[in-house]
């Protein structure tokens, strides 16, 4: 048992270090902006959308900002619409990168990790769908490690996947607001933008003082 939890730890290192390496050298990065939408999602229907998740997923799989493509969504699509493509497809690089985490390092992270994983534990635990929903509101820690350590943790996926939808909507309408085309004074598109903003923010910080009281949030999600 114990060879085979290194061998998934190794598997796991190595498959992370090459997918940062391939990231690196394609430069896939830069190269997805407005132009790649125009050229591969605009105008292409339902394989345009198809093509916008997949990438989407893929990107914020490996720890890209998940508000990148909710800016492109809109970008690419009408407000509501590219709201629900860009947080679908943010659920989609959470499921892959929780699956990862789950099935290649539950116990050679854990083993490392230590209390951290200890934390995001006592931190979900009697509230798994709330909290989450929590932590996807308030802009803290990152996505990709949040993912990770979900993965390692003992929540289970339905409360964590449904937590985190729910949670990614308010700041993806945000970005899809900015990105995208409707016909608003910049100024006040942008207006918006803050005001949902803060009206999320000051959503997670309610939740957060009903369920945990003192307990320092930046603490339990480092």
């Amino acid at each position: 048992m114990r060879a085979r939890v290194i061998l998934k730890g190794l598997a796991l290192i190595l498959s992370l270090a090459l997918l940062g390496y391939l990231f690196n050298a394609s430069d896939l990065g830069s190269s997805v902006n407005e132009a790649w939408i125009d050229a591969r999602v605009r105008g292409h229907g339902v394989n345009g959308a198809l093509l916008f998740l997949l990438m989407g997923g893929v990107f914020t799989a490996i720890g890209l900002p998940r508000q990148v493509i909710a800016f492109l969504g809109g970008y690419a699509f009408s407000v509501w619409l590219g709201m629900l493509l860009g947080a679908l497809a943010a659920l989609l690089g959470c499921m892959l990168s929780f699956a990862y985490a789950r099935f290649f390092g539950k116990g050679f992270l854990r083993a490392r990790l230590g209390e951290r994983a200890g934390r995001f534990d006592r931190f979900i635990h009697g509230h798994p769908f709330s909290m989450t929903v929590l932590i996807r509101l308030l802009p803290v820690g990152s996505n990709l490690l949040t993912n990770l350590a979900a993965g390692i943790s003992s929540i289970r996926p339905v409360h964590f996947f449904a937590g985190t939808l729910l949670g990614y909507l308010p700041q993806t309408l945000v970005f899809a607001l900015v990105g995208s085309g409707v016909h608003i004074a910049p100024m006040l598109k942008l207006t918006l933008a803050i005001a949902l903003f803060l009206v999320s923010m000051a959503l997670g910080v309610y939740l957060y003082r009903r369920r945990r009281g003192g307990e320092a949030l930046d603490e339990s999600l480092e």
